[in-house]
This record gives C-alpha cells, structure tokens and sequence, in this order.
C-alpha cells in the first residue's frame, strides 16, 4: 500500500473518529449508575492524591483496581471535571482499538482495501460505537484485550527474534495494563487463546519458551501498585479475589445473573449494522483451518465469547473484547463480497437496516398519538427524526450502489448514535441522568454544609457536581455496604428512624442539601419524613430540598 493512500485511508478513520466519537461527548448528562459513579471515583483521586486506592464518595470502593479510574482521572485533569473530561478515556480506548483493526487486518491479509473495511465494520458496530461514548471501565479494558490478541498475533507471526521479543513484551504491557483495570480476567483470556493455538500449530515450547517474557514484563508492571494496595489496604485482594471474581463468575447469588445463552441474541443486536454478514462470515468460519491467521481470529472470538457465556453474571458490554475479531472477519467478508461482486448480501444488509428504520419512525409516530414521550419538546423531536431519516438515507444509498457504497451503513450508524443521546425526551433524561438538574442548582448545594441522598447515581451525581464525596447516604447502600463496615465510616449512612433526628442535627450545624429520587411510594415515605420548610425544586423523578441553618 502506498504511502499516499495510506494517509488518505487513516485521514478518514481520524475524521469519522473526531465526528462520532468525539463530538456527541459533552452534549447529554451522566448516565446512572455507572457513568456518575465512575466520574466520581476517579474525580475524588484527584482531589484527594489516593491513587492506589480507589474510593467511592470517601467510601473504600474495592469492585476494581485503580488504572481505569486513574484514565478517566487523567482525562478529567487534562480536559477539566466536565463531561467530556469524563468520557474522553472512553472514546480514545475505541479510537485506538479502530487502528488495531486497522493495523492487524493489514498484517492478516496484506490487502489496505479489507484493513479499510475491517476498521470501518468493527468502529461501526452498535455495542463499539456506544461503548465510545459511555464512561466505564470496559472500552478501556477492551482496549488492552485487543492489544493483547494483536500482540499474540503478531507474536505468532514474526519471524525474526527482535520483532517476536517486542511482541511478547506488548503482550505483557497489555495484560499489565488490563489486570489494573478489571482484574484477573485480563492474564486468563490471552492463555484461553495462547496455548489452544499453539497446541494446535505445534509451536507449545516456543509459547514455553517465549510466553515468559509476558509475564515478566506484566510482573513488573502491575507489582508496584499491587504492593501499594496492599500495603494501605490489607483486606482488598481477598474481597477483590473472592467477591469480585469467584462469586461473579459461579455463585448463586452472582450480580447481573443471567442464563448461558443471553450474549446470542446481544451478539446479533450488537452486530449492527451488519448483521446480514453474520450467516456468511460464520460459514466462513468453517473453512478457518485453511489460513492460520483466520483460524487464530476465531479462536480469539470464540473461547472468551464462551468463557462470558459460562459466567453467571452478564452485562452486554462485558463481550465488547470478543467484538474486534469479529469485526475483523464479517470485515473480510464485507469486502469478499465487494471484491466478488456480491451485490445481494450488501443489499439485503441496507434493506434489512432500512426496515429497522421504517420501524422506528412508526414507533416514534405512534407513541407520539397515543402517549406522546415529547411533550413541548419540538427541538428532541426534530433531532430524533433528523438521526432517523439519516440511518434510512445513508442505507437507501447502500441499496442504490452497494458496491461503491459499502460503508454507507457505518455512516449511518454514525450519525444515529452521535444524535440519539442528545436527542431523548427530557422526561427520560431528568430520571437516568439526574446530574443535568443537580447542575442548574450546584451554587445553593455546593454552599450546603451537609449533603443527603436516597439513591447512589444522584449521590455521585451530587458528589461530583460539588467537588464534595462526603455525601450522607439516606436508606441506602447498594455497592457502598462493603466500605459502610468501617469504622470511619461511621455516620455516612442514615436509616428512615435516623433521618428526623440526623436532619435537626445537621440543621444546627449549617444549611442542608438534599438530592432525592421518588421512584415510588418507598422514596415518598422517604421524603415525607423530611422537613417541610426547604425550598423545593423538581424535575421528573429527581427533587432538590436546601434547608438553611437552624439553631
């Protein structure tokens, strides 16, 4: 590939990057829970210099290790405690991904037309894309997952000492980096895919043989802070090991339990929008054994996919490792199909995404007759529709010259997912991203001498508005109960007896603020309990009291 061509190649992969990665960041609130409690975490290891240890609204939080938040911290203190700042760590663990694609397709099949394709269909597939644009731990730790299976790859395929050495070390750079992220996970699914393959190609003594200088380089990456935790915090790798990873992967009571077969139907939803490559790039599959660098990307897609499936506990975004093989093989077969002149397969692609948009559309209009979700809201509306007739424009151009226009699907998805966010009637956004109501009332409460909150996402939403973690929490605990045992902890949480006497306590003294979310008649038993004489605000499901100061 020419030089030229490839700088035109990567011009347009920066250019899509910048446009429906970078851009949609900082124009919808935080999502709960996730989003607030992580912008949170990392925000406090900035304001208070605890980067080993992570904690959660001054709580020990010990559900991960540090080097995810340590990111989402760094791109806070760079680009500001705001919400691009938040998810910037997001975007560029997905953007960076896109290259591996990009770079490992080119070393699989030499061709700058399928690396094109490969990168394209895998930055545009729905779990990726929305991935890009969330912030939480998995696109960062599918970035060092995706390091890993190109560092095996290329590993695998050197020839010479020097260039097989460097790769071992990426490899161990990877894991390192991965095990700091989410945990053991990241040393089990490199040797899942490792030793089956090379067992395979009879190369087992040289993965022996070179496989060490991984695991030394991941040693001595991963040991100074593996120390220091340690060393602050003596209890965290046996509740870290044995909570986080054992009764995750095989209790009963494992969080997010769902049935083997739940990431079948996630994997076709996330496919899109390719999913009628799916039935060809699976046949494909069965011809693997012929082209050991094809075989290694199934092998690479396959055993985690399994690994996941076996696991009780499930969330769609915990298969977003196993989606950069498959991008690379639906990828292959894309331009298969374009190189061949399979204009069926590409059509059939476009009107199947065509349908889902015509499906849409007649949803948004039903609802709107029968229970309108946009009320007063022209501007939500016209951006929802503007994202609709998008996704059904770009796909119609895919019908119309599917040969020339074969990405045309992934700018569709683009746009959709770059609109969508900003796009959601504002009845959903005050109740799943309550941070964009704290925000237009942040003067009273961050001047409030004592913060109460009856739900986690709205505490962190509130914690990290007003720079302050100590948030009192009222009935209830979710994943703080690990850090609420304590001793210094001692006070953060208040019961419904605790909450008049707490209240006239905290009123003596200084002013009050209080975030609360009614969901139901528990939350209104809740705040009925409070005070009646604070000025009261609310929006959706989210209300704010500010009590002033009362001797």
């Amino acid at each position: 590939m020419s030089s030229l061509r490839q700088r035109w190649v990567l011009l347009i992969l920066l250019l899509a990057f910048a446009l429906f990665y970078l851009a949609p960041l900082a124009f919808h609130g935080l999502w709960i829970p996730d989003e607030t409690r992580y912008a949170q975490v990392s925000q406090e290891m900035l304001l208070s210099g605890h980067w080993a240890t992570p904690h959660f609204m001054g709580l020990r939080y010990f559900e991960k290790p540090a080097a995810g938040y340590w990111m989402i911290a760094l791109g806070q203190a760079i680009f500001g405690q705001n919400l691009f700042g938040v998810r910037i760590a997001s975007a560029l663990s997905m953007g960076i991904s896109v290259w591996l694609a990009y770079v490992v397709a080119g070393r699989l099949w030499n061709d700058w037309r399928t690396s094109f394709a490969c990168a394209v269909v895998y930055m545009s597939l729905a779990l990726i894309a929305a991935g890009s644009g969330y912030a939480n731990l998995d696109p960062q730790f599918t970035l060092w997952m995706n390091l890993a299976g190109v560092a095996m790859w290329f590993a695998f395929d050197s020839r010479g000492t020097g260039k097989r050495i460097a790769a071992w070390a990426a490899l161990g750079v990877a894991c390192a980096m991965a095990f700091m992220t989410k945990g053991f996970l990241a040393l089990l699914l490199p040797v899942l895919i490792a030793v089956p393959y090379m067992v395979w190609q009879r190369r087992f003594v040289e993965l022996v043989r070179f496989g060490g200088i991984a695991v030394v380089v991941a040693v001595l990456l991963s040991l100074p802070w593996a120390l220091t935790i340690n060393a602050q915090e003596a209890d965290f790798w046996r509740y870290f090991f044995w909570d986080e990873h054992i009764r995750r992967f095989a209790g009963d009571d494992a969080q997010h339990a769902e049935a083997w077969w739940y990431y079948l139907p996630m994997l076709v939803i996330s496919s899109l929008p390719w999913i009628a490559l799916l039935p060809g790039t699976f046949k494909a599959g069965l011809k693997a054994r012929a082209h050991p660098g094809k075989a290694f990307v199934w092998l690479w897609f396959l055993l985690p996919l399994v690994f996941f499936s076996i696991a009780k506990g499930k969330l769609p975004s915990y298969i977003m490792p196993c989606m950069l093989p498959l991008g690379l093989l639906m990828g292959h077969r894309l331009m298969a199909a374009v190189h061949e002149g399979q204009t069926r397969v590409l059509r059939v692609n476009a009107v199947f995404n065509v349908v889902l948009g015509v499906v849409g559309l007649a949803a948004v209009a039903f609802m709107q007759i029968k229970k309108p979700i946009y009320v007063d809201e022209p501007g939500h509306l016209a951006l929802l529709l503007l994202a609709l007739s998008a996704w059904l424009l770009f796909n119609g151009l895919a019908i119309w010259r599917p040969l020339r226009l074969w990405g045309a699907p992934a700018v569709a998805m683009g746009v959709l997912l770059a609109l969508v966010p900003a796009a959601l009637p504002g009845s959903l956004v005050v109740n799943k991203t309550p941070d964009v109501f704290i925000a237009q009332h942040v003067p009273e409460l961050a001047q409030a001498h004592s913060l109460l909150s009856n739900e986690l996402g709205t505490a962190s939403a509130l914690a990290w508005h007003t720079h302050n973690p100590a948030i009192t929490l009222y009935n209830t605990a979710g994943e703080t109960q690990y850090g609420l045992r304590y001793p210094d902890a001692k006070g953060r949480l208040v019961s419904v007896d605790e909450v008049q006497d707490w209240m006239t306590q905290a009123r003596r003294d200084g002013s009050v603020g209080v975030a609360l979310r009614i969901k139901g008649a528990d939350e209104q038993k809740e705040i009925d309990l409070l005070p009646t004489d604070g000025r009261r605000y609310q929006k959706g499901s989210v209300v704010i009291l500010i009590y002033d100061q009362k001797p």
